[in-house]
């Protein structure tokens, strides 16, 4: 098997091709093509300027410096999960912020220090990809959660809200660990076969990663409705002394 170690330019825009038939569909259909646009350029500028920064990155080895990364990661993250809910972003925003580095702490240690051994702990070329993984799942589960949970406040009371946005927050990452295998090879592991690596060695990190990204959307969609719960019923208390 060969490995691939890089991509040509000239084939990598062959990938536009696809790209450039979505927004004929839009076009065509006559559909707003300005958010997507600015979508597809966004991830460009931020993946090619990741690049750049992570390659210099990897050529260092601060404790500090990857720990401040993750910070800064957290922050977006929890930011950014709010969307769903604009106008509890800040009032929620704690809460968020310490979901995600209770869950995403506590996975990516266990991940760093019991499972892949890294020496020193802190290697950025391990600790900044795979805490961006856990980062991203988690946000996303956070931000079903927060939506759901308000929703279902309208029609329920906060205990029964609060469990019907914990499964919901849950239904994506228990669908990819359904189709995982049968309809899908993730990422990680399509990436390790690609580059020549065993697919036995490579399911075995694939199982990892399922693993990982299951438990941090749980435990950061339970943290985070907890912390949300206790809020909103102290408001409703409040509002009723009031």
């Amino acid at each position: 098997m060969n490995n691939i170690e890089t991509i040509p330019l000239a084939n990598l825009s062959f990938i536009a091709i696809p790209v450039v038939i979505v927004f004929i569909i839009l076009l065509k259909w006559k559909l707003k093509t300005t958010h997507t646009f600015y979508a597809i350029c966004r991830m460009l500028i931020q993946l090619l300027a990741i690049g750049y920064f992570l390659n210099t990155l990897f050529a260092t080895s601060s404790a500090e410096i990857s720990l401040l990364i993750l910070s800064i990661m957290l922050l977006f993250a929890s930011w950014i999960a709010l969307d769903s809910v604009k106008p509890q972003r800040k009032q929620f925003f704690f809460s968020a912020v310490l979901s995600l580095t209770l869950a995403c702490g506590l996975i990516l240690a266990i991940v760093i220090i019991a499972v892949l051994e890294i020496s020193p702990w802190y290697d950025p070329r391990y600790l900044i990809p795979l805490g961006g993984m856990i980062l991203a799942n988690a946000m996303n589960s956070v931000s079903l959660a927060a939506e759901r949970f308000q929703s279902e406040l309208i029609n329920n009371d906060s205990i029964k809200a609060r469990n019907i946005a914990f499964n919901a927050a849950l239904i994506p990452t228990v669908n990819m660990l359904f189709a995982v295998g049968l309809v899908s090879l993730p990422g990680m592991m399509t990436g390790q076969i690609l580059s020549g690596i065993s697919p036995f060695v490579a399911a075995r990190y694939q199982i990892m990663v399922m693993c990982m990204l299951f438990a941090s959307s749980g435990i950061a969609a339970a943290c985070f409705l907890s912390l949300i719960k206790h809020r909103t019923t102290q408001s409703h208390k409040d509002t009723k002394k009031s």
